[in-house]
């Protein structure tokens, strides 16, 4: 599959009076396929911002290469092909939801005003097109700059923290919108502190650390090792000895028995042992690794170097 994003090697210095140079990306090699939605990760002050400032061709970096959509970093060609919706979007407060895309569809010299009535439909402002800015909640702000955001019929949209402050019904109006975005083949690359929300919808993910790439991949491969929790009760000391199950932790539950089996064991081998020492299977119960635990395991390390 093309790529729709590719750097190698990516640094961007800044010379501050306290530390001299400091590299607030280094050496960041980044790939993110065509019609995948993508997850760049890290706590703040990681690099994110400044990384997608390249990407975008707002800034320039200090050395490496990159292309996005097969067009080198800072080609303004590529611009009528991408979109950014940043995490704190400005709207001129006293315009109409209508007014927003009428104005910013100027800019590309859009001037189809049913195309503009449909995207309102769309991310469900059809009846709201007549409000100001200034009575929309977040949840509908966000959606008017998702709205904004396909004027173009962007291949590549960057979407930064789409779900941020939002309550659960709105959490999910925007995450099927972005789900629908790839269905129509579309890339999707988003920055998000929302780690449970980037499980669900993203296909592979980034974590950036110190400036670095720490993980990337597929969240299915990232995700693997998880551990299955097996509560036992009636067990004796003799028996536990007895039962020798490789690959476990044993760890005492209150008046039971937690055998903690990582999810690649033969778990069927641990229930028959269980079994056959007399004690009694209270549950089974898998625990699959979570994003959230990927995430703190990799932004914990001590830094490099």
């Amino acid at each position: 599959m093309a790529a729709a994003i590719e750097t190698k090697d990516l640094t961007k210095t800044y010379r501050t009076k306290a530390a001299g140079n400091v590299n607030v990306v280094d050496n960041l090699s980044l790939h993110v396929e065509e019609g995948e939605i993508f997850g760049f990760l890290g706590p703040n002050g990681a690099g994110k911002t400044t990384t997608i400032k390249m990407l975008l061709g707002i800034i320039s970096p200090t050395s490496g290469e990159g292309t996005v959509l097969g067009e080198e970093l800072g080609d303004m060609n590529v611009h009528h092909k991408i979109s950014y919706v940043p995490e704190r979007p400005y709207y001129y407060e006293y315009m109409t939801g209508f007014e927003i895309l009428k104005f910013y569809g100027s800019l590309f010299g859009i001037t189809d005003t049913d195309r503009m009535n449909a995207l309102l439909e769309r991310v469900n402002l059809h009846r709201d097109k007549s409000k100001t800015i200034s009575q929309y909640s977040k949840g509908m702000q966000q959606r008017i700059g998702l709205a904004q955001s396909l004027l173009n019929d962007p291949k590549l949209l960057f979407l930064d923290e789409p779900t941020g402050g939002l309550d659960p019904i709105a959490h999910r109006e925007i995450r099927d919108l972005i789900l629908g975005f790839r269905d129509e083949g579309r890339t999707v690359f988003i920055s998000s502190h929302e780690l449970s929300e980037v499980e669900l919808i993203c296909d592979r993910v980034a974590i950036i650390n110190y400036g670095k790439i720490a993980r990337q991949g597929k969240l299915t491969e990232l995700l693997k090792g998880g551990r299955v929790e097996i509560t036992v009760e009636g067990y004796s000391e003799q028996a536990l000895k007895d039962m020798n199950i490789p690959d476990a932790k044993i760890l005492p539950a209150g008046g039971d028995l937690l055998l903690d089996a990582p999810e690649e064991s033969d778990i069927n081998a641990v229930i028959d042992a269980v079994r056959g020492s007399g004690a009694r299977i209270v549950s089974v119960v898998p625990r699959k690794k979570r994003l959230e635990d990927l995430f703190v395991e990799t932004v914990s390390a001590p830094k490099a170097g």
